[in-house]
């Protein structure tokens, strides 16, 4: 192994225990107990290590929301595999999203409320964002809508439903009935 590969490796090491103590500071104490102070003690680096990695702490945020983007993406797959036809794909996307607000609070307010340098929808979309809206996009696809359309919908109800579930403006108890009124939406 040549030195440059090495150093590559170690590079990205340091950057997997800097976003996994991000996201584990933040699932315990919320974002704003994630300072580069704070991470530089906890995986035992000096802060301009951390620097030399990401530019500032909203490039730490968007780190982290990448990984739940990818993270979300297989969630979704997984849930539509074995599928027994386009309502229940729907269905099982729906919820298997919203479980994933539920069981990953900080790393959902990375991908969506915290600030990043993350867009959707442009020219130079990073690939993660892409993929989850790819894998919405296919349980959507027989839908009589226009597909991107009806997966942007479909998108901002499950996180119209998600932020008002955690912020606790809604009962979560319905929640089986929200989701069969937005799938039905969509098949209508």
């Amino acid at each position: 192994m040549s030195i440059a590969a090495r150093k590559s490796r170690e590079r990205a090491e340091r950057e997997r225990r800097i976003t996994a103590a991000a996201r584990q500071l933040a699932e315990a104490e919320g974002w704003n107990a994630v300072t580069v102070r704070r991470l530089a003690e906890k995986i035992e680096y000096s802060q301009p290590v951390l620097y030399s990695h990401f530019e500032n702490r909203d490039a730490i945020v968007a780190a982290v929301a990448l990984e739940g983007f990818a993270d979300l993406t297989l969630a979704l797959r997984r849930a539509a595999e074995g599928s027994t036809g386009h309502r229940d794909a729907l269905t099982k996307v729906a919820t298997a999203y919203l479980a994933f607000a539920r069981e990953h609070p900080a790393v959902y307010e990375a991908m969506f409320t915290m600030p990043t340098n993350l867009r959707f929808a442009k020219v130079d979309t990073r690939t993660e964002l892409k993929e989850a809206f790819a894998t919405l996009a296919s349980v959507v696809a027989p839908s009589r809508h226009d597909v991107e359309i009806a997966t942007e919908t479909f998108w901002a109800a499950l996180h119209g439903l998600a932020e008002l579930e955690h912020s606790g403006r809604i009962r979560r108890g319905p929640r089986d009935e929200r989701v069969a009124l937005v799938v039905r939406a969509l098949l209508d």
